[in-house]
């Protein structure tokens, strides 16, 4: 009896003390990860400058192309990025922008990805000792703050359609790591997904948990810590699930999210709160599908009002965005570059409307298809305490408007602000899922994929096009700011003291206010 009693202080004291430890840097303001503290976006306690402009501009280096986002550690900044195929992760003074190192993983084959995404998607993350860093080409490489190698951790590369940009995250001595795939395990009908946590010291695997029923997503997860203990949330293709981050289990599950995953969840006490868009990035479950249908009629060659199977020549595809031109590489639906299997996935899209069977669209038919589409774009709020599928037991409302495709939600002083495609910025009461405002932002028209940031009571907004908008939080719209970076930005921005960084297309930027 003493024995087993001394056994379970032992376990207590362990998840105590590695809760403590996991929560440090967060504590401290740290932004350590993909989103900064619990990948929540906000940045509590810092001031950077609310008019970013060149007034404020401290420094401006150039550096190689990626979509991941700068981290910080006290003194240095990690980032990642590709050049020529090339992979690297690189180490920047913070003070005034000078490279520190630049390291290389051994990789012999880079990974295939979209035109719009990158070999150089995920976000380093960083603690008092390590640099972790994933790329899908390789696996997880860790360096320590000088760039010297403590371990590397080949991967198979996951099987995506757009390519990995999920984020390490850390709890306590672990880093965790999603890794989503459309592959089936052998012989099965089941996906090879999973979930792993690894020592941070020595990259050894501590624990593995399967995840069956998801294919890829490109969310990074959280570690959720409510008023029940701390739960390790994980958005995945058409499913938020709840693991016990010391020991991988499953504790919960709630459905109703499309295929496309591509959001951090955000969390209070209370809640956790989950977005994800339908596939294609409808944002609204009420869609008017005009825009789409007359996206598609530049293929009309014949001009006899029908999309015929023959004019479905290269570059056709289905519209997801119809605002963005045809030869846009988020305009529509992946298609394979191998001709054969291009003309496979071309029936397979003739086959979504032809009703009727004679090898073209109408536009009655496509009209009548699209409202028919399956799914629905969702932001979610569930309670924590729940085991088991807890969509009906533990969802505490859904709102099913205003929905991005890429930018994650952001939570802070009960509300929830939403930035979508088109500079749509909306605020939701995170107790009830009403609308306390929808307002589009003009200069912030075009794409969105960078989330937004948060610093003393300003929420920072950046467009794909280069633009930030700097908008007052609050139940009243009023967007107090904006600037023109000056070529394309698609990541999001990172916060210490009095600075803020954004990454743009060839540079990373400093805008810094004088202490």
């Amino acid at each position: 009896m003493i024995i087993e009693k001394t056994q379970v202080f032992f376990k207590v004291f362990g998840l105590i003390f590695l809760l403590i430890f996991s929560l440090k840097a967060d504590q401290a303001g740290v932004w350590n990860r993909f989103r900064g503290p619990h990948g929540s976006g906000v940045a509590v306690g810092c001031q950077p400058p609310v008019r970013v402009g060149k007034d404020y501009e401290a420094w401006r280096v150039s550096i190689p192309q990626g979509l991941s986002s700068p981290v910080l550690s006290e003194s240095q900044i990690f980032l990642t990025a590709v050049r020529d195929g090339e992979l690297m992760t690189i180490s920047l003074d913070k003070k005034n922008g000078k490279e520190l190192w630049r390291r290389f993983p051994p990789v012999k084959a880079t990974e295939k990805v979209h035109r719009a995404a990158s070999q150089a998607s995920s976000t380093v993350l960083v603690d008092e000792q390590y640099v972790i860093v994933y790329f899908g080409s390789y696996g997880l490489l860790c360096y320590d703050h000088d760039g010297n190698e403590v371990w590397k951790k080949p991967i198979p590369t996951p099987q995506t359609l757009y390519g990995m940009a999920s984020s390490p995250i850390g709890f306590g001595r672990m880093v965790i790591m999603v890794l989503d795939d459309d592959r089936n395990l052998p012989g099965s009908k089941l996906s090879r997904s999973k979930v792993i946590a690894y020592e941070k010291a020595t990259g050894k695997e501590v624990w593995k948990t399967a995840r069956p029923f998801s294919r890829s997503g490109w969310s990074t997860p959280i570690i959720w810590n409510h008023k029940a203990g701390s739960d390790l949330v994980v958005l995945g293709d058409g499913r938020l699930n709840g693991y016990d981050p010391s020991t991988g289990e499953g504790k919960w599950h709630t459905t109703g999210f499309s295929r496309e995953t591509i959001a951090v969840p955000v969390a209070s006490r209370d809640h956790v709160f989950a977005s994800s868009s339908r596939r294609g990035g409808d944002g609204d479950a009420e869609t008017n599908p005009k825009p789409f249908w007359d996206a598609i009629l530049p293929f009309d060659e014949n001009r006899n009002g029908k999309i015929e199977r023959s004019e479905m020549k290269t570059p056709f595809t289905f519209p997801f965005r119809p605002e963005l031109p045809v030869d846009h590489p988020g305009f529509g639906f992946p298609m394979p570059a191998d001709l054969e299997k291009r003309e496979e996935r071309v029936d397979w899209i003739l086959s979504w409307f032809d009703k009727d069977k004679d090898r073209a669209w109408s536009e009655e038919e496509f009209m009548k298809g699209f409202k028919d589409k399956p799914g629905k774009p969702i932001l979610l709020a569930v309670r924590p305490g729940g085991s088991g599928d807890v969509t009906e037991t533990h969802s505490s409302w859904s709102v099913n408007r205003n929905i991005p495709e890429i930018p994650s939600p952001l939570f802070h002083d009960g509300i929830i602000y939403l930035i979508r495609a088109g500079g749509v910025l909306a605020a939701t009461d995170a107790q009830n899922g009403k609308l306390i405002y929808r307002n589009r932002i003009s200069s912030l028209g075009g794409q969105c994929t960078a989330s937004p940031v948060y610093a003393n009571g300003h929420l920072y907004l950046v467009a794909s096009h280069g633009v930030i908008s700097v908008v007052a939080t609050g139940r009243k719209f009023k967007e107090i700011h904006s600037y023109d970076l000056g070529e394309e930005s698609e990541t999001t921005p990172s916060i210490d003291q009095n600075s803020i960084y954004i990454r743009t297309e060839r540079h990373l930027i400093a805008f810094r206010k004088s202490k």
